[in-house]
Formats: C-alpha cells, structure tokens, sequence
C-alpha cells in the first residue's frame, strides 16, 4: 500500500484543548497579551468648582482611564494598592477629589505621599478660572456653589480659593479653563495624558443587509447594490463575500473594484481629523440587499486597504447568516 493510501494517524488529544469547541484555542492564540505597565499611574484632578473637573474626568475615561469621582482623599492609598501592573488590571486611575470631601484639605498631602511611597507614579491637575467665569457658569447651570452656604456664589468662590490656594502651588499641571469649550478641555487633557496608542483611530467597517435596516451607529453608508448580486449565479449562492469565489465575481464587475477602492482612498485623508475632533471611533456601513455578498466582500476589500495604509480596523458582518 502506497504511503498517501494509509490512513492518516491523528495526532494526540490535547484534553485542555480537546474539551472545547475547536475555535475557541485559535481564538485565544491569537489575541494579544496586555502589555504590562512598568508602573502603577494615579492623575488626581482638582480644583475650583466650576472649572471643568467633570469634563477632565470624561475625557481620561475615554482614554480608558479608571475614573472615580468625588473621592475621599483618605481612600486615595487604599485605591493604589488596588492598582496592578499585570494583565488587564486597574495600572491607570483618576481620581476626582474637590472640596464636596469635607476633610480634604487637612490631611491630603500626607495621603499624596503615602502613595508616591507606595510606588504608584501620581500627577496633580488642578484646573481653575477667573471669578466671573466661574460666576457665569453657576448662574447659567442654576446650581449653588458647594461653599456659599447663605451667601453669594461669589463668596462660595472666593472661600474656596483661600482652602484651595497651597494645593495649586504644588499641582504638576495647572490649566485655566476660562477661555476654553468643553472641547478645548478635553483636548488638553488629552495632549497631558494621551500615550500614542490612546490617540489611534479605530475603524470598523461593517458590512450589512438593507432589507434589516441601516446600523444605527454608522457614520458613513456606502451602498454597492449596484454591483451584479452574486445570489442569481447557482455556484455562488451558498457561498459568501469572505469566499475568493464570490469576491472575484464582484470585483470582476465593471466599475466595482474602482468604486470600492476609490471610496477607500477618499476617506484616507480625512479619517485622522476624528481623532482632533474628539471622535477615535469611526464606523464605514457597507451594504447589499441580504448583506451576504457583495457588501461582504466590499467591506473586507476597504478594511485590507485601510489597514494597508496602517490604520487600526476591525471588519465586521452584522447580517451574515440571517438569511
């Protein structure tokens, strides 16, 4: 019996592996490992009411920092012996701490260092304005001063200076919000904090089916449904756009190559502006009648290209298998 004739002998059961649906092991190898951090990192945003802390505080969680508002600055040691450098635990927290936490300017330096000695790496940001900024901000929102007790807004603000006055003298970073938006806050915070990896623009191109309506999330539709549906040709029906078959089919079709790749390339410059503008996210739509075919091809063409041009891309089927 000739050697391609003999069966072939299976290889040895792994029992780990073997107990578990088969993809389930190539999914795990191939996701990467969470880098470790070489040091536990704190930001502790502070400052004057009406500032801005709440939108420094959103912006660090954007950039997928663990955020606390409002805290107690006795727990401040406790929450960084909660911090990890290993696998995919808390390495970067935020803490909001103002003068809402009554003993917070008594002891607080005592508990800064305390952490510093603990080796945790910790930034002071305390965020400030001019007195008739901040005025107007709590006369616009309608809500009292957390200091002016029976007072005037003025005299809760001009309190909280006198209490507030050593710890801005030894903040790493002070930044006056009274000529800045929401968004130019959330910018500076971004240009303080952001490591590059946090500024990269993610891009999901998701492929979809008219006849189940438009992704809600998408910020740019494109629609191939001009393309010859690969569905009327027998030998193609069962198969998908992830199939070469199929996808040679579309791509033979006059124009479809040309389009697909010319909507590609008339994103390409435009797409690193959503990350200036606070967005990081993008979702490309990319549909067809069932979302079977031709948007499925079409979506992993313009994910290959985009990637190919070193943006980060994730491609997505929303409707593959709904028919």
């Amino acid at each position: 019996m000739d050697a391609q004739d003999r069966p072939q002998t299976s290889q040895a059961r792994d029992p780990l592996r073997d107990t578990v649906p088969i993809e389930i092991p190539a999914l795990d190898d191939a996701t990467p490992p969470v880098p470790p951090a070489e040091r536990p990192e704190m930001i502790i945003v502070t400052g004057m009411s009406g500032a801005g802390r709440s939108r420094a505080a959103n912006a660090l969680e954007d950039l997928d920092w663990y955020v606390v508002d409002n805290l107690p600055p006795q727990l401040l040691p406790a929450l960084a012996g909660m911090m990890t450098t290993v696998g995919a635990g808390v390495h970067r927290l935020a803490a909001v701490v103002d003068v809402r936490s009554r003993e917070f300017f008594a002891h607080f330096m005592d508990y800064l260092r305390k952490v510093r000695e603990a080796g945790t790496d910790v930034r002071l940001i305390f965020l400030d304005a001019s007195d008739a900024v901040l005025v107007r901000r709590f006369e616009s929102s309608r809500r009292p001063h957390p200091l002016q007790g029976t007072g005037s807004i003025l005299d809760g603000i001009q309190h909280e200076r006198t209490l507030l006055g050593g710890l801005k003298g030894v903040a790493d970073t002070v930044i006056d919000t009274s000529r800045y938006s929401v968004h130019d806050l959330a910018r500076r915070v971004r240009e303080l904090v952001a490591r590059e990896s946090d500024l990269a623009l993610r891009i999901n191109v998701m492929s979809f089916g008219f006849k189940y309506g438009l992704p809600l999330d998408a910020d740019h539709v494109l629609d191939v449904r001009f393309i010859p549906n690969p569905y009327w040709v027998s030998e193609l029906r069962h198969l998908t756009g992830r199939d070469a078959p199929v996808a040679e089919y579309v791509f033979a079709q006059e124009g479809a190559a040309a389009f697909v790749d010319g909507y590609a390339d008339l994103l390409t410059p435009a797409l690193p502006s959503y990350v200036n503008e606070l967005k990081p996210y993008v979702t490309l739509a990319v549909g067809c009648t069932g979302g079977k075919h031709r948007s499925v091809a079409s979506a992993e063409r313009i994910g290959a290209r985009l990637r190919h041009r070193g943006f980060e891309v994730v491609v997505q089927h929303r409707d593959l298998g709904r028919e």
